[in-house]
């Protein structure tokens, strides 16, 4: 590894670097670019005293996370890992426009505190390295919103804008946002070692990874390992699909070992209910679609097995079959925490055999109806209370609902109205008015974004002058469309 070259730096900010100590062959050390006028856009007080931070680390993060005068216990690195990005396999991609600064420990374990759109490294090809300023929001807004709901996320500690342009179809604000992670470890970093037959690195990771996120496990275990990661993304897609969010980027440097939502590039939350669902401009084939999303999550997995398959039993043969056994029971697994998440959005009472059937017989009376995913669970509740013309009125033809409810209100207990409720939002991020607010702040009004904040991150409260952020995008508007890369 090249030293990076000495900069002025601020206050420590508690920094360790484990992973780079443990993954010398998966990193490359170097500085994130230094930027011409760096001026904090959005910073996370909640998450940074999570975090432990210092006091001056707001006063200090234009200029610690701009590469001006970065917390004198950096060590920034650029990580390496591969993926398969829509199918095909890249053997090398890495942090092209991020640098990883260190980890800060917290009563919860570690956290990366990582840059992204900080300059360009090794692994940044063709690219400028940079970030717009509107994306960088978008990350922000979408992890709040989702640690609001209650989804396991990577968190925006910082926008900073960078007195720069960066040139995409036009001339855009630069800007660089501070990420933090339970780690940034993902499928990708696995395949990065295994398809170099590095198994003295790939053993590092599998061990470093269970001592962050698996500590219950013995060093080396391959099979609980995969049992783990199996088990904390079927979760996560469960509860993706509860909110009908799309994450539209499913690749697999896109899957974190973690089990966090990590990359929120082309994501959106579904509107009307429709499992074909896609709002990512270059998924021309529905890969990643609404529905497809739990069929990727096994595809994803399958890769990682592969990667372990020298941890899990030293016979190859023997090694397979138990890696398909843990693999071909990702299904059931999903099914069972989907089922979790659907009996809780329909306020159910207890457990029943049939609460699966009752919740796929409720998507099949709002699929093609033009029914709107998230009030229609919201809805809910004034249907449980006796009054199911709200819901009724989000479907074009209601007949299904009509035939549905009686069965639904057989499953309800007492106080169903106040958990249905507690469990199912008013507010998410809807793509019309997340646009408003970052086409706002790259015109340099950042009074929307604010106040878009601050509805998405109480999304379970109906508050007075916030009845727009409950609604769907007005008609006539044009199919909201997502870009990757930006």
């Amino acid at each position: 590894m090249t030293a990076a070259p000495a900069l002025p730096v601020s206050a420590p900010w508690g920094f360790s670097h484990r992973y780079a100590e443990a993954l010398p062959r998966g990193v490359i050390a170097l500085p994130p670019e230094r930027v011409r006028a760096p001026a904090l856009a959005v910073w996370n007080r909640d998450l940074a005293a999570r975090l432990g931070l210092p006091a001056s680390a707001e006063r200090e993060a234009a200029q610690a996370l701009s590469g001006l005068a970065l917390p004198a216990d950096a060590r920034p690195v650029a990580q390496a890992y591969s993926g398969h990005q829509f199918g095909g396999f890249s053997p090398v991609l890495g942090d092209g426009r991020a640098h990883l600064l260190g980890e800060v420990s917290t009563p919860d374990g570690l956290y990366d505190i990582a840059l992204k759109g900080s300059g360009r490294t090794p692994f940044s090809r063709s690219g400028d390295g940079k970030a717009a300023l509107g994306p960088m929001l978008r990350e922000y807004v979408m992890g709040e919103a989702m640690a609001a709901l209650g989804v396991p996320t990577t968190r925006a500690l910082a926008v900073l804008t960078t007195g720069e342009t960066v040139r995409r179809d036009t001339a855009l604000p630069g800007a660089i946002l501070a990420r933090v992670a339970a780690s940034h470890i993902r499928v990708g970093t696995f395949q990065y070692f295994a398809s170099r037959q590095d198994v003295a690195s790939l053993r590092a990771l599998l061990d470093h990874a269970i001592a962050r996120h698996y500590p219950e496990l013995s060093p080396g275990d391959g099979l609980g390992f995969l049992n783990a990661v199996i088990a904390r993304q079927a979760r996560l897609v469960a509860q993706w699909m509860g909110l009908g969010f799309i994450h539209g980027v499913m690749n697999t440097d896109n899957m974190a070992v973690s089990g966090e939502t990590i990359d929120y590039g082309p994501c959106a939350f579904m509107e009307a209910y429709a499992p074909g669902t896609v709002f990512s401009s270059i998924d021309h084939q529905g890969r990643y679609s609404h529905a497809n999303q739990p069929l990727i999550l096994g595809w994803n997995l399958a890769r990682l097995a592969e990667c372990l398959l020298g941890f899990i039993d030293p016979d190859q043969k023997a090694a397979v079959d138990k890696a398909n056994a843990a693999l071909g029971g990702i299904a059931g697994r999903y099914r069972a925490e989907w089922v979790a998440v659907m009996r809780g959005k329909l306020g159910l009472s207890g457990e029943a055999p049939e609460d699966g059937d009752l919740a796929d017989a409720f998507l099949s009376a709002l699929e093609g109806q033009g029914a709107d995913w998230t009030l229609a669970f919201r809805r809910l509740a004034e249907a449980a209370e006796g009054d199911a013309t709200p819901l009724r009125m989000l479907a074009a033809d209601p007949a299904g609902i009509d035939a549905w409810l009686p069965r639904w209100r057989a499953r309800l207990g007492p106080d169903a109205a106040r958990r249905l409720r507690a469990a199912n939002p008013l507010v998410i991020p809807r793509n019309h008015m997340v646009e408003e607010a970052l086409d706002a702040a790259t015109e340099g009004d950042m009074a929307p974004f604010h106040r878009l904040l601050d509805a998405v991150t109480r999304p379970f409260e109906a508050r007075p002058g916030f009845d727009a952020y409950a609604l769907p995008a007005p008609q006539g508007l044009a199919p909201h469309v997502t870009f990757c890369g930006t």
